[in-house]
C-alpha cells in the first residue's frame, strides 16, 4: 500500500483534491487517486517499485510501499527528479530524469552538472559565478540589464512559486525601463538563444517552462 502526501514546499499547505497517478514497475496498469483534505492519496494496490506522477510529471521513483512525501514548488508540476524522489526547486533538488544527457562545467575549480541544454541538474549549484560560466558557454556577454532580468526571474519564482510569463515580464520592465526597452523584442535581443523564458530561466537556475520560444 502506498500513501502519498502532497504539499506546497514553502507554505507546507496540503494540496487537496489533486490527482495522483502511480505507475508500478510490475504492471502496465495506472493507479490514480485524489488527495484528501490533508493532501494524502491512498493507493492500497500500489506494490513494489514504480513512479508517482503529478500533472503528468514524475515527482518520485522508488519503493511504493511506504508513506511518500512530495513537496511541490508550483501547482503546474514542472520538472522533477526520478531517482531519489526529491523535488526539484530553486533552493535545491535534482532535475535528473531517465536517459538525461549531461555535461559538466567547471566553476571556481568545482564541477557543475547541467543537462544537454545547459539547465542545472542540481539547482542548489546556482551562483553568480555559475551564471558567468553558463553565459560564456553561450557566447553571451552579461550586462547590468541581463542581471536585472535574472534577479527578477529568481525573485518572482521565490515569491509566487511559479515562473513569470513573458507578458508579466514585459509589464514589469516597461515600468522599469520604459517602452523603448521594456518590450518583447528587446528582451529577446538580450537573450538571443531562446528568449528570456528559455535562456533567461536557464541562467537564473530555474526550470524549463512550457511553450518556450
Amino acid at each position: 500500500m502506498s500513501t502519498i502526501k502532497l504539499i506546497m514546499k514553502q507554505t507546507r499547505e496540503p494540496l487537496k483534491r489533486f490527482a495522483v497517478t502511480v505507475l508500478p514497475d510490475n504492471t502496465n496498469n495506472e493507479l490514480t487517486a485524489l488527495t484528501d483534505r490533508n493532501g494524502i492519496a491512498h493507493l492500497p494496490n500500489a506494490k513494489g517499485s514504480g513512479r508517482v506522477l503529478i500533472d503528468g510529471n514524475t515527482q518520485y521513483q522508488g519503493n511504493l510501499e511506504k508513506h511518500i512525501l512530495i513537496e511541490m514548488w508550483s501547482l503546474s508540476g514542472g520538472q522533477s527528479t526520478v531517482d531519489a524522489g526529491a523535488l526539484a526547486g530553486i533552493d535545491g533538488g535534482s532535475m535528473a530524469y531517465t536517459s538525461m544527457q549531461t555535461r559538466t562545467i567547471v566553476v571556481n575549480g568545482r564541477e557543475i552538472l547541467t543537462d544537454s541544454e545547459g539547465y542545472l541538474v542540481y539547482l542548489e549549484d546556482w551562483s553568480e559565478a555559475v551564471v558567468y560560466a553558463l553565459a560564456d558557454c553561450e557566447n553571451l556577454t552579461l550586462t547590468d540589464e541581463h542581471w536585472q532580468v535574472i534577479r527578477y526571474l529568481r525573485s518572482y519564482y521565490n515569491d509566487y512559486h511559479v515562473q513569470v510569463t513573458v507578458r508579466d515580464m514585459i509589464k514589469y520592465f516597461r515600468k522599469e525601463w520604459g517602452r523603448e526597452r521594456g518590450n518583447n523584442r528587446y528582451l529577446h535581443e538580450l537573450f538571443p538563444n531562446g528568449g528570456p523564458q528559455k535562456q533567461g530561466n536557464r541562467l537564473a537556475g530555474l526550470l524549463r517552462t512550457k511553450g518556450e520560444h
